[in-house]
């Protein structure tokens, strides 16, 4: 319910871009736009169904996030087994990433073992707000034999980092690097399935200082954080097929 009245906050006062963030946003970005002509909006997480005037909608290819994460984990795995835990996959951002761990996961191991689940059996308001159910399944599948964890999905995935702590199994963390966003799985984190969130909006108001401005979809890279705590325990040729993989993917 404060959407509107925040964004109404800066529009008042004549500022030229506002940035919301989230998909939950689109739709008051969208309304802003709409009372407020002269200001540019950049919506991450936003996809335009249809093009809006003023309104600059920021994706990302979370299924190359996700693919790339997916062929770490696998790579990384003794088991020969791995999980995800993830918010709802009514959210299209989050199922990109849970097929895109499947697909990058059988890609580098064709007989991964896959554990892929989506916190669906809640209302929209607490798929996202749910460490508790994101931890448990995350203790779950480890259980059951998985030693790679990816988290996506707000507390929910932040709750299965810290099942990978409570197990001292390696976890994977998403959109960005949640090394600096959450300090107590540090230890454990192999690295994040990251959004380039900071050069995509950058670039969007260079262009604009620059006489430049897309109405309808702009789109942004994705890539892997660094390995931080895991640097020396990451093997060079896994290290080495990553990167090969994450340049094939940002070249098309």
């Amino acid at each position: 319910k404060d959407y509107e009245k925040n964004i109404a906050t800066f529009a008042d006062e004549g500022y030229d871009i506002i940035v919301t963030v989230g998909f939950a946003l689109g739709d008051a970005t969208i309304a802003a736009a709409k009372k407020y002509p002269n200001v540019k909006f950049i919506g991450v997480d936003q996809f335009q169904a249809e093009v809006t005037p003023g309104v600059a909608g920021l994706n990302f290819p979370e299924d190359q996030a996700g693919f790339m994460a997916g062929a770490l984990a696998a790579l990384m795995s003794k088991t020969g087994q791995i999980g995800a835990v993830l918010g709802t996959d009514a959210v299209p951002p989050v199922w990109r990433f849970g097929e895109g761990y499947k697909a990058g996961a059988l890609y580098v191991k064709p007989d991964i073992k896959l554990n892929v689940v989506y916190h669906n059996d809640v209302g929209f308001d607490k798929t996202f707000v749910d460490p508790e159910w994101g931890k448990t399944s995350a203790l779950s599948m480890i259980d059951k034999g998985a030693d790679v964890i990816f988290g996506a999905g707000g507390k929910t995935g932040n709750g299965a980092l810290l099942g990978g702590v409570e197990k001292n199994i390696p976890v994977i963390g998403v959109d960005t690097d949640q090394y600096l966003t959450v300090p107590e799985a540090q230890k454990v984190l192999l690295t994040s399935a990251m959004k380039l969130i900071v050069p995509g909006v950058f670039n969007i108001i260079k262009d604009y200082a620059a006489g430049k401005w897309t109405d309808g979809n702009v789109y942004g890279q994705a890539a892997l954080a660094p390995y931080h705590e895991w640097e020396d325990k990451v093997p060079a040729d896994v290290k080495a097929k990553v990167a090969e993989i994450t340049k094939m993917l940002q070249d098309g």
